[in-house]
């Protein structure tokens, strides 16, 4: 049985018969001692993760759930606003010290989960010697992916830290060029393409005859695609915290300013630059869709867990195209009904390669894929 999404697929026989089922909720979390607590973490702190990290094989599941679950905790670190940069600094250099293994002094997150708004970020923080004692119990050759993905993370992040410090809504700090994003959607999210393809690898075909460099250069634009879907969306609310990741070089082609931006009515101007980076945003989605069906047909569950993200993703960027991107009033998101039914055709359309393989068509010129 599969559970996707806040519903439960079951596989029955060869006809593949679905069921639809709300799960259950648990009214409180166990402590963090195993890899069962901290799927039941992973699912307080990111719902959608969890969901996809269930349908993951076992034999990956510790490794990729553990590397999200110190991943977050870093993310929560740097995104918690009412404590200071520089406090931010020092506690998120203290925790990614303590995952390369440099010392074993005790972590002090406890003012960092006090202000946090979600209880489950702050358990969150309060669990981090938890979760470094499950890495510390992984496989020496895991617990050396885990620590490279999240070193690489935790440089993004820092320097996100460092490159936003002091920014406002009337302060407003954008990206210099194009590259600095590259640079960052790498450090945040390509890299885990990288780490998701060696753990596979490692635990699920080690022995398949595949294309190892088309795999992970593939991987890294797949994870790259993704996050530069969310900083597409979130543009309008990330501006009004003085955020803006399109490149100051870019905005000055439009004839605009980060300033500019706060205001909707200068939407057909950003246009040509923010449908270029959905393009390229949709290359790289279509990358990872090559990537999925590079991977041997018989890994199922790993490849619906690439595919749900890439269908959503190349939803969303539908949306984006229609609409006003600056309108901060306007959240778009893929429906729960639209998920529903992408994940019905998936599992459905799995048995057969072509129309598995057809679900993303793409126009004549390659650049509107849709999804059938």
């Amino acid at each position: 049985m599969l559970r996707a999404f806040g519903f439960r697929i079951s596989f029955a026989g060869p006809s593949w018969l679905i069921v639809l089922r709300m799960p259950r909720e648990s009214s409180q979390s166990p402590p963090l001692s195993g890899t069962g607590a901290l799927l039941s973490l992973l699912k307080e702190v990111s719902r959608s993760f969890y969901l996809t990290l269930r349908v993951l094989p076992g034999r990956i599941r510790p490794q990729i759930g553990l590397a999200y679950l110190l991943a977050r905790a870093t993310d929560t670190i740097a995104d918690t606003g009412l404590v200071p940069v520089e406090q931010r600094l020092v506690a998120l250099a203290a925790l990614r010290e303590r995952i390369l293994g440099l010392h074993d002094r005790p972590l002090d997150l406890g003012e960092l989960a006090r202000h946090q708004g979600s209880p489950a970020e702050a358990r969150l923080l309060e669990q981090s010697e938890a979760g470094l004692a499950l890495l510390g119990a992984l496989a020496p050759a895991d617990r050396q992916q885990v620590r490279q993905v999240l070193e690489t993370i935790t440089s993004g992040q820092e320097l996100d830290l460092r490159r936003f410090a002091g920014a406002s809504a009337r302060r407003i700090v954008c990206l210099r060029t194009d590259e600095e994003l590259e640079d960052y959607t790498y450090r945040v999210a390509g890299c885990v393409g990288e780490f998701w393809t060696r753990i596979c690898r490692a635990h699920l075909f080690a022995q398949a005859s595949l294309d190892d460099s088309f795999l992970l250069a593939n991987g890294v634009r797949f994870g790259k695609g993704l996050q530069l879907v969310n900083i597409l969306r979130d543009l309008p609310s990330d501006l009004r915290q003085g955020r803006c990741y399109l490149s100051a070089e870019g905005l000055a082609g439009c004839g605009l300013g980060p300033a500019d931006l706060l205001e909707p009515a200068n939407a057909p101007r950003l246009r040509p630059l923010y449908d270029a980076l959905l393009d390229r945003a949709q290359a790289h989605l279509l990358a990872g869709w090559d990537y999925t069906n590079a991977l041997p047909r018989r890994s199922v569950r790993v490849r619906l867990a690439c595919a749900w993200p890439i269908l959503i993703g190349i939803e969303t960027i539908r949306l984006l195209r229609r609409g006003n991107p600056l309108d901060p009033s306007r959240r778009l998101k893929v429906s729960r009904r639209q998920i529903k039914g992408l994940l019905w055709r998936s599992v459905l359309y799995y048995p057969s390669a072509a129309a598995w393989q057809g679900m993303v068509k793409c126009s004549n010129d390659q650049r509107n894929p849709v999804l059938s």
